[in-house]
């Protein structure tokens, strides 16, 4: 675990933030919950982390280096990481450090930073152990249909990210969060991950983003995800990285809430979706020119 030099990071807009996604999800409040003190304007939010904790540390290297970016942007920020990956195309691919060990991790970070965090959770039961660990649960693309783990995830009282699944429509979503609200939690955001198209790549449909808006909940545009190319007969996905700006400026220009990136320092050597995530030393860049496109409109 890292020492107690690490730095602390306190910042007002990360209680805001956290405040927001807890207490309200109206998207017609967004403005007021997300506006930067200082700033005449309302920013997105990121989502941001690596794919899944690969050791002790690159998890907090990564939340302090972000913390960062963001703090001098305006920009509120949510730590994501997976304690651990049960979706692997391969049986002997990497699935995490023990779950146990990353749940505990994974608190840390929040704690030590004062950010929200973020984790997937794939059974009833990972819900509820998840659940004393971080503040918000987030349902794969996979899972975003499973009954059983929406209303256990909205039974935590954490705010929930659901995924939109590959195979499913825009419309189709308002099922799946009156399932969550359905245990009386309206802390309920929606994520766009890309559409299947042919076996082997992903679309955005970029309609569907104020599609789900009416939904009365935060949209979050997965960037890094959506440039997935899966199915490869390798056991291991591919990606696109080189349209990570492209994906990313539309969706702001089309006005989500939220964007999430999957980030490394070296996504060469990740152990989970290297093939698709953003550097880290890039992102800052990124988020300057989507601030200014956001500023535009």
């Amino acid at each position: 675990m890292p020492g107690a030099t690490r730095m602390k990071h306190c910042r007002t807009i990360q209680s805001l933030i956290f405040t927001g996604i807890h207490k309200r999800m109206t998207h017609s409040s967004l403005n007021h919950i997300f506006h930067i003190p200082g700033t005449p304007m309302a920013s997105f939010f990121l989502i941001a982390g690596p794919c899944v904790l690969e050791d002790e540390e690159m998890g907090f290297r990564i939340a302090e280096e972000v913390i960062k970016i963001t703090g001098n942007l305006g920009i509120p920020y949510l730590f994501k990481a997976s304690y651990k990956k049960a979706n692997r195309s391969r049986l002997d691919s990497f699935t995490g450090i023990g779950d146990e060990k990353a749940m505990q991790l994974l608190g840390a970070i929040g704690r030590d930073y004062n950010i929200p965090v973020v984790t997937d959770v794939h059974t009833v039961e990972e819900a509820q152990m998840a659940a004393e660990h971080v503040d918000v649960l987030q349902i794969p693309a996979f899972l975003c249909r499973q009954t059983e783990l929406l209303v256990a995830a909205g039974k935590t009282e954490k705010s929930v990210n659901i995924k939109k699944g590959q195979f499913l429509s825009p419309g189709a979503m308002q099922f799946a969060v009156e399932k969550v609200r359905s245990a009386g939690n309206h802390s309920v955001m929606v994520t766009e991950r890309g559409t299947t198209f042919g076996y082997g790549d992903l679309v955005v449909d970029f309609r569907g983003i104020p599609e789900m808006q009416k939904l009365q909940v935060p949209v979050v545009l997965d960037i890094t995800h959506s440039l997935q190319q899966p199915n490869k007969n390798s056991g291991v996905s591919g990606g696109l990285p080189q349209l990570i700006e492209t994906i990313a400026r539309a969706g702001v220009a089309v006005g989500v809430d939220g964007i999430f990136i999957e980030t490394h320092p070296e996504p060469e050597k990740a152990k989970s979706d290297g093939a698709n995530m953003l550097r880290l030393d890039k992102l800052e860049d990124l988020l300057v020119k989507l601030l200014r496109i956001r500023q535009a409109i």
